[in-house]
């Protein structure tokens, strides 16, 4: 039953992407803010088969990271980019919403309590960061009011996929370490700071910054063991374990070589949240994670408005 549930909260038909693509096109699009001028691309991720994981002969497997699955995918969208401070900004001033509210069916995040970019960088460009997974998930949900358009986090076997982009190889350009600059903010030519979106390399599907720059939220509850019984189509665990611990995944500006890998799952710690001076603690902000961001995906099949808001309403936990 809850399985069920699942399935059609994240728009899993039966039917074959090719068929769905007949009433919607796969292609490219910006999607715009309607209270503002800006927008952001959105690209198009084929449906697919891929292998997620790391083989059991790569001496560097970690423990988490196998055994080995082959995966069918449907369909979707991702965003090009993380998503910018400029476009988080908009979620963070709407007046239209109010802030840190229980009641409100739009919430915005409550203001930070000290400047959460460290002087990396704020408009022009720069990644959004240290928000929690549950202001990640409003920010979605506020979209979606905005634009009609509904979108949520990845999943996990999403975000592998489609930073693989086709490549069964540790990185989404090879294998050599050496290489990654060209592709990568990480800890090595970062100086130690996040940096501006889509100036390194894109993979083969246009993605920019999968690996580096910012840590990136999944949907997913970690598991260590969870590829031993992960579903082989369209696979997520279901949000019954509480906030911690969620994964992300691409490594950070802060990671070395080793971290920023396809098929490195990260998970998300308490710590992260330290030096919150509030209490309770902020559910919005995370003082120890100046290098988690955010990445969009728009399924191709679409909920209706009744599912989209069961969506969140069951996966916004505090």
């Amino acid at each position: 039953m809850f399985k069920s549930l699942i399935a059609s909260i994240f728009c899993f038909v039966a039917t074959l992407v090719h068929a769905q693509q007949g009433n919607v096109k796969l292609e490219a699009y910006e999607q715009k803010l309607p209270i503002s001028s800006l927008h952001f691309l959105m690209v198009p991720i084929p449906a697919g088969q891929f292998k997620m994981g790391t083989a059991a002969v790569n001496t560097k497997l970690a423990n988490d990271e196998g055994p080995q699955k082959e995966i069918t995918l449907d369909a979707f969208w991702m965003s090009s980019t993380e998503v910018t401070r400029d476009v988080f900004d908009v979620f963070l001033k709407d007046e239209n919403t109010s802030q840190n509210s229980d009641v409100d069916a739009i919430t915005r995040p409550s203001p930070q309590y000290v400047d959460l970019t460290w002087g990396m960088g704020k408009e022009g460009g720069y990644p959004a960061n240290s928000m929690s997974q549950y202001a990640a998930l409003m920010f979605c949900k506020w979209l979606y009011k905005q634009t009609g358009v509904f979108y949520r986090l990845p999943t996990e076997a999403e975000w592998e996929y489609a930073s693989r982009a086709g490549t069964t190889t540790t990185y989404y350009y090879g294998t050599d370490p050496n290489m990654l600059s060209k592709y990568a903010w990480f800890q090595k030519n970062s100086a130690n700071k996040y940096q501006k979106v889509a100036q390194k390399l894109p993979n083969a599907w246009g993605l920019y910054d999968m690996l580096g720059n910012l840590m990136e939220w999944t949907m997913d509850h970690y598991q260590p063991n969870r590829y031993e019984s992960i579903e082989t189509k369209n696979p997520m665990v279901p949000p019954t374990q509480g906030v911690y611990p969620k994964v992300l995944r691409g490594g950070s500006f802060m990671s070395d070589a080793s971290i920023c890998r396809n098929a490195k799952r990260i998970k998300s710690d308490p710590i992260w949240n330290r030096r919150d001076p509030q209490i309770p603690k902020s559910k919005w902000w995370l003082t120890e994670a100046k290098d988690v961001g955010i990445r969009l995906v728009r399924p191709l099949q679409q909920p209706t408005p009744e599912q989209a808001q069961q969506f969140y309403t069951t996966y916004l936990i505090k």
